[in-house]
């Protein structure tokens, strides 16, 4: 009778056995999925990501001397491409990898004639959120050429005060128009006022319509202070060819005149469509940004 009653209870018991097994089993494969899922995190960066603006009618290929500098300079090991459409629409071209030092990021936009510079703060936003998803990115620098250096005056309009969004570190300004350019088929909006000058810290006496609208980004930049290079060009008549430069220096103003630096260009290369060509400017950059 007893072996009867230990056989029985025998099994019972492996039934239950099994299930704790298999319990065991499933909690540790739950476990196992969830350090893989903990451990495939996105990449986190100590260094910020740097994003190169072009100018009017250009692409990535205009942004290669200063990246080529830099990648001979050795401080950078990772440069990849951002291509936006003219709905805003990313597509990134290459990886940043784990080991990434001090990533570029080429950014070209399909519409490179964009006359709304607000527009242009939404293509550069929507290249920082795509980074930010996929890179978990939390700091970022930016150079901007000529029409690119509205991208970023209108990033830190549309961003500065954001906590969520990566915050800028460093810039660099070449060639900016920022109170207008002197050409007459301009419009008003855009073209540099008559008898325009500026005092020591770089507030005109004169505004065109988008100075006016930048001058919102000012407190922006007392608040988050940024690190900024101003690289301007001068032919010998005060300006590069296309941009005089009290409207570049204008740009003192606008950045609340913190942690801020010019660099002027003269002699060879040093007009307008020549600045991002030169070596000068390419070693200022290079330094400025990485050294």
């Amino acid at each position: 009778m007893m072996k009867k009653y230990l056989k029985l209870w025998l099994l019972m018991l492996v039934p239950l056995c099994l299930t704790a097994c298999s319990v065991s089993s499933t909690k540790k494969d739950t476990s196992d999925r969830l350090k893989t899922h903990q451990t495939a995190k996105k990449p986190k960066f100590q260094d910020p990501v740097t994003l190169y603006f072009h100018g009017l009618m250009g692409s990535y290929k205009n942004e290669r001397p200063i990246v080529e500098a830099a990648k001979k300079a050795g401080v950078t090991n990772s440069v990849i491409r951002a291509n936006v459409n003219d709905q805003g629409k990313v597509k990134l071209i290459g990886k940043i990898k784990k080991n990434a030092k001090n990533s570029i990021v080429m950014v070209t936009y399909k519409d490179n004639v964009q006359p709304n510079f607000s527009r242009n703060g939404t293509y550069a936003s929507n290249v920082v959120k795509t980074l930010q998803k996929k890179y978990d990115i939390r700091k970022v620098n930016m150079i901007g050429y000529s029409l690119g250096n509205v991208s970023i005056i209108y990033y830190q309009l549309q961003n500065g005060n954001r906590q969520k969004m990566p915050r800028l570190v460093k810039q660099v300004n070449i060639a900016g128009h920022f109170n207008g350019a002197y050409f007459k088929e301009l419009p008003p909006g855009f073209r540099e006022p008559k008898g325009m000058k500026i005092d020591k810290n770089g507030k005109p006496n004169k505004m065109n319509a988008t100075y006016k609208q930048m001058l919102k980004v000012r407190p922006i930049y007392e608040k988050h202070p940024v690190q900024v290079l101003n690289v301007i060009g001068d032919v010998g008549n005060g300006g590069d060819g296309v941009v005089k430069n009290i409207s570049s220096q204008s740009l003192k103003y606008l950045v609340a005149g913190k942690n801020y630096q010019e660099l002027k260009i003269t002699g060879v290369k040093s007009d307008h469509g020549s600045l991002p060509n030169n070596d000068q400017v390419e070693a200022a950059v290079v330094k400025f940004l990485w050294k």
